[in-house]
């Protein structure tokens, strides 16, 4: 069932049949090339000095926004790590504490 399977050939001539018949050639006019569409120039940014003022300040405001927002996911990480610590060492105390008997 999953063995490949390989055409046979009936009659291996050795020729090759094109699959179009080759049409006779009439005399025909040669047409002209189509004419290349004319692509505009781009037009270049030019910046002025407000421009290049918001663009720095735009900028600013986008590494503000990214760098806070870094820094509070370290704080809330560093804080989340603290109170952990904090659990732990209650705990250790508090196991101490069964064991003793208290």
């Amino acid at each position: 069932m999953l063995q490949p399977r390989i055409p046979v050939n009936p009659l291996p001539t050795g020729h090759t049949i094109p699959l179009l018949k080759p049409t006779p050639v009439t005399d025909v006019e040669p047409t002209p090339p189509a004419p290349v569409p004319v692509v505009p120039a781009r037009t270049t940014v030019q910046l002025t000095p407000g421009s290049a003022l918001a663009l720095a300040a735009g900028g600013g405001a986008v590494v503000l926004v990214v760098g806070t927002v870094l820094v509070s996911m370290l704080l809330a990480v560093a804080i989340t790590g603290v109170s952990v610590a904090l659990i732990a060492v209650v705990l250790r105390l508090l196991v101490r504490d069964m064991q003793k008997g208290r």
